[in-house]
This record gives structure tokens, sequence and C-alpha cells, in this order.
């Protein structure tokens, strides 16, 4: 188990601890129920993922959550409304311990690989197209509302700070074409909402799926906003975004019938509330405020 996992995992306090102490005879109590041989884990952030083997020999992926996860709760939902379509498949599941297993996708490589970064733009909207499920009725998934809390609540947690960790100026203009593309939003749809370049893997089944939803109820116009600035590196080291981004959110809106200027708004909105996320984690915020400074400057 590599730091970064341990590290997320003791956020948790002495649940997170416990959990850490769990995970072999979890894996061992999985590997009886459901005749596996587990291998070595991936590179692990949140959860516990594997490579596995099924005793007929077929290819899966054992997933381990959290017990008190509620994104691990919301994939396992989205998971079984996707149904593998566009998606990775639940093969098995025990909910209520936060086990999940999950075909594995083959041969995975991932989008971000591909160079061509109109394909890559065109396979990313086909894949979301496929991806978008009506919600059930009286559904628990989140609602972008809530899933962009803490952006609402960032001018008052940093109210005294001179120097906040993201400017006002940014923060304040995200909030408010939030609220306004909430008030006018189309009907929401089940949305993967974290649909970028690493979550799409090449698939000998059918071309390519994606995989670790989030899965919010939003309106299809904001399952664009994810990919934007990604892939990470490739973005990170160019010099010059604006012509990039625009070319994309073009595309994104031929593809899929959408006002570019909306894409635009949700993309812009999003980056900066990836950014804020990054404030109480390790994670470097620097790239996401490069993206939302251009994303701010540009005309569509």
């Amino acid at each position: 188990m590599n730091d970064d996992f341990v590290n997320n995992a003791l956020t948790h306090g002495k649940d997170g601890e416990n959990w850490l102490k769990q995970i072999p005879e979890i894996i061992k109590k999985y590997e009886n129920r459901w005749a596996l041989q587990v291998l070595p884990p991936f590179n692990l952030t949140y959860n516990y993922v594997a490579a596995a083997v099924r005793k007929d020999r077929s290819k899966v992926v054992l997933k381990i959550g959290f017990p008190q996860d509620k994104e691990f709760q919301t994939e396992i939902s989205a998971l079984l409304l996707f149904n593998g379509d566009a998606s990775t498949k639940l093969i098995e599941v025990d909910q209520k311990h936060s086990v999940m297993l999950l075909e594995q996708v083959d041969p995975g490589i991932p989008l971000s690989t591909m160079q061509n970064d109109e394909k890559a733009t065109r396979i990313l909207a086909s894949v979301m197209k496929r991806l978008w499920k009506p919600l059930p009725q009286n559904h628990t998934f989140i609602t972008i509302k809530e899933w962009a809390s803490s952006l609402f609540q960032y001018p008052v947690r940093f109210k005294k700070n001179k120097n906040p960790p993201i400017p006002f100026d940014l923060v304040n203009k995200a909030i408010l074409l939030c609220k306004e593309l909430i008030t006018t939003s189309a009907p929401p749809v089940l949305t993967h909402a974290d649909l970028h370049h690493d979550n799409v893997l090449s698939s000998d089944r059918d071309e390519w799926l994606s995989i670790d939803p989030k899965g919010i109820a939003a309106e299809p116009a904001y399952e664009t906003a994810a990919m934007i600035r990604n892939p990470y590196k490739k973005l990170r080291d160019m010099p010059d975004l604006n012509e990039l981004l625009i070319d994309r959110i073009k595309i994104l809106s031929e593809e899929l019938r959408i006002d570019p200027k909306r894409i635009h708004k949700w993309c812009f909105v999003q980056t900066v509330l990836s950014g804020v996320w990054t404030i109480d984690s390790s994670k470097d915020k620097s790239h996401a405020l490069k993206v939302a400074y251009v994303l701010d400057q540009i005309v569509i």
C-alpha cells in the first residue's frame, strides 16, 4: 500500500486505521466468496483496487471502499444503472460492506495516450451520449447544487483571509455562473461526472468503456467539464491552451448538440470547483487555476 492511500485512509481517524488493518482479511473473504485469486493492487488513492482472476480464468477487478464513503455507494448505484453500456460491468457487489467485482477492461489503454486531440474529444463525446441514463424516481444521486457546495461556502470560509488559496474574483464569478446554470438547467440525467481521458479505456468488448463514475444528477452539458483540463500532464506542459480549449468546446457542442456557450460556462465553473476541492488535499491546485484563467479569457 502506497503512502497516498494510507494517508487518505487515515483522514478517517481510528475507523480508517482499522479499515487498513482489515483489508487483508476482506480480500481473503471475497476470494473465497467469489472464487477469486487477487493479484497485487494498482496504484492506490482512496479505494483498494486490484486485478483478480476468477475460477473460470476470466479477468476481473476487486474494488474495496471505505465503509462510510458515500461516493463509493453512489458509484455502485451508477454502475447498476449504466449496466455495462459504455461502462465497465458490475459483476458482483456487496453494497453493505462496500465491495464490488468489476469487469477488467481489456486491453485497457487509457484515452490519454491518444495523440490526436480532436479524435479523443469525439470519442469522449460518443461515450457521454451512451452513458446518460434517465434518473429513477425518488433517486438518491447527489445534485449539482449539493456537489458544488464547497464552491458556495468558499467566500464565507475564507472571508477573513487576505490571500485566499484561490482568488475571490475567480470564485465569485464561478458562483454566479453556477447559480445561473442551475436555474436554467435542462432536465437532469444520470451522468458519470468524472469523465476524462484516464477514465476511458480501450475495450475489446465495446471499443471504449468508462470507469470510476461519480454518479451525479445533472444536465448533460455538465458532463463536458471534467475532460476540459485533462490529460493533466499533457495540458500542464502546454504554454498556450487557448486554441485547444476552444477547439474542444466546439467539437463537444457539435457532437452533443449543446450550446457551446453553456459548455464553456460549465467548464469554467467545474474547473474552479476542482481547484476548491484541492485546498484540503495534497493535490496541486495550480493546474486547475491555469485552466480556469484561460477559460475565463477565451470567447466562444
